[in-house]
C-alpha cells in the first residue's frame, strides 16, 4: 500500500481510540462530582474533631458512608478509584481501599489495612531481621496500628500548614483514617461485625471513618449488621449518578456528535444496548464494546482510513492506491450513487480513478455536512416528542437515533401518532418546545441549521403574538351566548351546531399557526433524518457487523467450553487435531479425551472402565503395538494424568462424586457439541 492507506489506519484508529478513553474519562469525572464532592465534605467534617462534649458523647460511633453506587458493579472500581485519590490529595493520606475477596476473615482484614497504611508487607518468618520493610503477622493489630499513626500523623500535621477558620480551640487536629469497603454485600458478615467492634474501642486514638461501597440499597447494613453493631455508626447516605444517565452522556459525547467520525450501524448499537440493559448495566462495558468495533471496523475496513476528520479525510482520497480506489467502486452506496448519474459520467466514475478521487472529495464533504444537520434535528424532534404521552418515538434519544438510521421514519406509525399528538399541543406547551428546540440550534455551526433557528425564532414571535387576537375571539363568542340566552333550546341547539359548524370549516389563527410549524418540522425530518446507508461512501465510518459483534462479546460459556472440547483445533488451530465429525485425535489434550469419553457414558460413571478407555487412547498416541501386551495398559504417570482430567472436569461442572457408588462419578452434563 502506498500513501495514507498503510500506517495511517493504525495511527487514525490509535487516535480514535484515545479520544474515546479521554472522553469517557471526562464524563465519569463530571457525572461523579457532585458525590464526590459530597463525600470529601462529609469527610472534611472530622478532619478537625469535634467539640470536647460532643467527642464524649460520640466517642465510639465511627462515621459511615454509605455510598451507593448501583448494579453496575463493573464500573464501580473507576468511581472509587477517583475517589481514593480525591481524598489522598485533598484531605487525609491515609486511605484504605479494601476487596471482600482479599478479607475472608477479620485478621485478613485488618492485615491489609495494615499493609496499605504502614506500606510495608507481612511476613510469615517470625525470625526475619528487616523490621523496616517487612511487617511481621503477629504485629498486624489495631494498637500497632495506633503507635504507627500517633507518629505518621504529627508528620503530615507539622509538613502541611494548617486552613483558617476550621481549627477549634479545644480540639487538636487530626487526620482521619478512611476505609473504603469497595463491594460491602460481598464481605462476611462476621467479618465486618468484629471489625467495626474493635475499631470502636479505638476511635479515640484513631478517627476512623468507613466508606461502604453499595451495590443495591442502605438495607444492606441491617441485614449483615445486627443493630448492636450498627449503632456504633453513625450513618449518611450518598446517592450516584445512576447508570442510565452516564450512558446518555456517553451517548452524547461519543455516538451523536459530528465531531468523532466512527459511527455505529442500527444493529450495531442495538446489541449494545441490549448487552448493557440486559446483562450488567454497565457503561465501561459499553465503552469497551465500541471500543471493539472501533478495532474491527479498521481491520476488516481498508476504506477505514477515511473514518476521519473532514481535512485529513479529503488529504487522504488524493492518495488512495489504485486498489483502494477499486473497493470504492464496490462499495454499496457508491453503486447507488453511479447509477443515478448519466451515462457518460458512469463511464467516467467506471474508467478514471482520477475521476473518482475527485467525486469522493464531494461525497465525503456531503456525508460531513449531513452529519452536521442530522444530529441538531434529531435532538429537536426528541425534545418535541419525549415528553408525548405513551412515547411514540421512544423515551430516550438513542431509540430515536436507531429508527431514523434504520429506515425513513416519517413512513411509520409511530411517527404518524406522534405527529397527531403534536398537532393538539396547546400554544404555551409549543411554545415551551420550540424554545427547547431554539436552544439546540444555537449551538450548530451550519448555514442551514442557522436558517433554521431564524424561521424556528419567527415561529415563537408568532404564537406569542396570537394573545390578543385569541382573547378578542373568545370574547366575541360571549356575546353570541349572550344574546341567545333567552331563545328555547331548540334555537339555542341549533345556534351551537350552526358555530360548531363555522369551527371547523374555518380553523382560528392558532390551529393555523400550529399546523404551519408542524408542516415545517416535517419537512425537516423529511429532509435531515434520512438513513444513514443512502449517503454514499456511508461504509468508510459506520460499523455494521452486529453478529460478530454479538458472538464476541455476547458468548455463551457452556457452548465455548464444549467446542474446546470437542473439536481443540476450533481454538488450538493445530493441524495434527484435525479429525473427521464425531471423533477425536489421540493428541489431544488429556481433558479433551476425558471429555470425549465420558460422552459415551450414562449418567453415572465407572472410573475404572473410563481409565482402561483414557489409557487405552494414551497407548494409541504413543504409536503402541496394538498387539503387545502392553497396549491399553495403566502406568503411574497415565494413572496420573487421568485424575488431574477428571478434576478438571469435575471443577468444569461436567461430573461429580456421588454416594450410590463409591467408584463412580455422576454426570451433571447431557450432550455435546
Amino acid at each position: 500500500m502506498d500513501g495514507c492507506d498503510g500506517s495511517d489506519r493504525f495511527r487514525i484508529c490509535q487516535k480514535l481510540w484515545e479520544t474515546v478513553q479521554m472522553n469517557t474519562e471526562v464524563i465519569q469525572e463530571q457525572l461523579n462530582k457532585h458525590v464526590l464532592d459530597s463525600l470529601v465534605e462529609f469527610i472534611k467534617k472530622h478532619e478537625f474533631g469535634i467539640s470536647s462534649e460532643e467527642w464524649r458523647q460520640r466517642s465510639s460511633e465511627i462515621p459511615t458512608a454509605a455510598l451507593m453506587l448501583g448494579v453496575n458493579v463493573p464500573d464501580h472500581a473507576m468511581t472509587l478509584r477517583s475517589l481514593c485519590n480525591l481524598l489522598q490529595d485533598s484531605v487525609t493520606p491515609f486511605v484504605v481501599s479494601v476487596h471482600a475477596k482479599e478479607c475472608a476473615a477479620v485478621k485478613l482484614l485488618i492485615q491489609k489495612v495494615l499493609e496499605q497504611l504502614m506500606g510495608k508487607g507481612v511476613s510469615v518468618d517470625e525470625e526475619q531481621e528487616d523490621d523496616t520493610a517487612v511487617l511481621h503477622r503477629t504485629q498486624c493489630t489495631i494498637s500497632a496500628l495506633c503507635q504507627w499513626y500517633k507518629t505518621a500523623a504529627k508528620k503530615c500535621t507539622h509538613a502541611s500548614p494548617k486552613r483558617k477558620g476550621n481549627l477549634k480551640n479545644d480540639v487538636p487536629r487530626s487526620l482521619p483514617v478512611v476505609v473504603i469497603f469497595k463491594d460491602f454485600e460481598a464481605f462476611s458478615p462476621q467479618v465486618l461485625q468484629d471489625f467495626i467492634l474493635i475499631c470502636s474501642r479505638y476511635t479515640q486514638e484513631l478517627p476512623f471513618i468507613f466508606i461502604f461501597g453499595i451495590a443495591t440499597s442502605p438495607s444492606a447494613i441491617q441485614h449483615r449488621l445486627p443493630h448492636s453493631v450498627s449503632s456504633l455508626l453513625c450513618i449518611e447516605v450518598f446517592q450516584s449518578l445512576s447508570c442510565t444517565q452516564h450512558l446518555a452522556s456517553v451517548f452524547d459525547k461519543l455516538i451523536l456528535n459530528s465531531q468523532f467520525p466512527f459511527k455505529l450501524s442500527s444493529r450495531v448499537i442495538q446489541v449494545l444496548v441490549g448487552i448493557f440493559l440486559y446483562h450488567d448495566f454497565s457503561v465501561q462495558n459499553f465503552v469497551k464494546g465500541l471500543q471493539f468495533s472501533l478495532l474491527e471496523h479498521f481491520n476488516s475496513q481498508p476504506l477505514s482510513v477515511l473514518c476521519c476528520q473532514k481535512k485529513e479525510a479529503l488529504l487522504c482520497v488524493k492518495t488512495l492506491s489504485q486498489q483502494n480506489v477499486e473497493r470504492i467502486r464496490h462499495l454499496p452506496s457508491f453503486m447507488r450513487f453511479v447509477e443515478t448519474q448519466e451515462p457518460q459520467e458512469q463511464v467516467q466514475l467506471l474508467t478514471s480513478d482520477e475521476h473518482v478521487k475527485d467525486v469522493c472529495q464531494k461525497l465525503l464533504k456531503n456525508l460531513h455536512k449531513y452529519h452536521k444537520n442530522y444530529y441538531p434535528v434529531l435532538r429537536c424532534l426528541h425534545s418535541l416528542t419525549s415528553s408525548l404521552p405513551k412515547f411514540p418515538l421512544g423515551k430516550h434519544i438513542r431509540e430515536l437515533h436507531v429508527s431514523c438510521i434504520e429506515k425513513n421514519l416519517w413512513e411509520t406509525e409511530e411517527y404518524d401518532s406522534a405527529m397527531q399528538l403534536l398537532r393538539i399541543l396547546a400554544k404555551d406547551e409549543l411554545v415551551a418546545a420550540l424554545e427547547k428546540c431554539a436552544e439546540i440550534l444555537k449551538s450548530a455551526n451550519t448555514k442551514r441549521m442557522q436558517n433554521v433557528l431564524k424561521q424556528v425564532e419567527d415561529f415563537i414571535g408568532r404564537l406569542e403574538a396570537l394573545e390578543g387576537a385569541t382573547s378578542e375571539e373568545s370574547s366575541g363568542d360571549g356575546v353570541i351566548l349572550e344574546k341567545n340566552r333567552k331563545t328555547d333550546l331548540f334555537q339555542l341547539q341549533k345556534t351551537l351546531l350552526e358555530k360548531e359548524s363555522r369551527r371547523t370549516k374555518r380553523l382560528n389563527p392558532y390551529e393555523v399557526l400550529r399546523s404551519q410549524v408542524m408542516e415545517f418540522v416535517d419537512s425537516l425530518v423529511r429532509e435531515y433524518l434520512t438513513p444513514a446507508e443512502l449517503q454514499p461512501l456511508s461504509e468508510v465510518c459506520y460499523y455494521s457487523s452486529s453478529g460478530l459483534l454479538r458472538q464476541r462479546l455476547n458468548v455463551t460459556p457452556r457452548t465455548s467450553i464444549q467446542t474446546a472440547l470437542s473439536h481443540p483445533f476450533h481454538y488450538l488451530q493445530n493441524e495434527i487435531l484435525k479429525t473427521n465429525a464425531g471423533t477425536i485425535s489421540s493428541a489431544a489434550p488429556d481433558l479433551c479425551i476425558a471429555y470425549k469419553l465420558h460422552l459415551e457414558c450414562g449418567r453415572l460413571i465407572n472410573l475404572y472402565d473410563w481409565l482402561e478407555a483414557f489409557a487405552t487412547v494414551m497407548s494409541a498416541a504413543e504409536d503402541q503395538d496394538a498387539d503387545s501386551e502392553e497396549y491399553g495398559k495403566f502406568d503411574s504417570l497415565k494413572h496420573a494424568r487421568f485424575i488431574q482430567a477428571v478434576s478438571e472436569m469435575e471443577f468444569l461442572g461436567f461430573v461429580k462424586s456421588t454416594k450410590q457408588k463409591t467408584d463412580h462419578v455422576a454426570r451433571l452434563t447431557w450432550g455435546g457439541c
